[in-house]
């Protein structure tokens, strides 16, 4: 008998977990899980505890960076599309022109939606990296980046 997925709380995505940019010295700058609370969002459980599967999507996509260092000299295209996996979750990277990573865990592959969701997103990164009053090595604190970014992933990923 085969599990039944559990229900999603209205307007969640299905088969979208976490996207993540980090910068070219490894350092986050901002993450986002699709389809969660903010209290989810920040790794917390309802009980005030720390969630595993937000621990493990961490440890998923951090693991997954080595494996982009050694892709992105292997092509010359920013999107290296898909890099590593785990069990059924699979990470999707990009790689900006400045060395920072743009990585998507996900668990259905759609490579299509995945290239114009990093494309609408590199569009709007490099509108931050261009506001004077934004540091490079600054965590994204801005609330119309993380909104445009949900809406952007709310569009490519229904």
């Amino acid at each position: 008998p085969s599990a039944r997925r559990p229900r999603l709380a209205h307007g969640a995505m299905v088969g979208l977990a976490t996207f993540m940019i980090v910068s070219k010295e490894d350092v986050p700058q901002y993450e986002c899980d699709f389809g969660a609370s903010r209290e989810q969002a920040a790794g917390y459980a309802p009980g005030g505890k720390k969630d595993d599967a937000a621990h493990l999507h961490q440890f998923v996509m951090h693991a997954a960076l080595d494996f982009v260092d050694e892709r992105q000299w292997e092509t010359n295209t920013m999107n290296l599309k898909l890099v590593d996996r785990f069990n059924d979750l699979l990470v999707y990277a990009f790689v900006t022109a400045g060395g920072s990573r743009f990585l998507l865990l996900h668990d259905q592959r759609n490579e299509e939606n995945v290239r114009n969701f990093f494309h609408d997103v590199h569009e709007l990164y490099l509108k931050i990296l261009l506001n004077p009053f934004h540091s490079p090595r600054a965590p994204i604190v801005d609330e119309t980046f993380d909104a445009r970014v949900r809406e952007s992933a709310k569009r490519h990923f229904p």
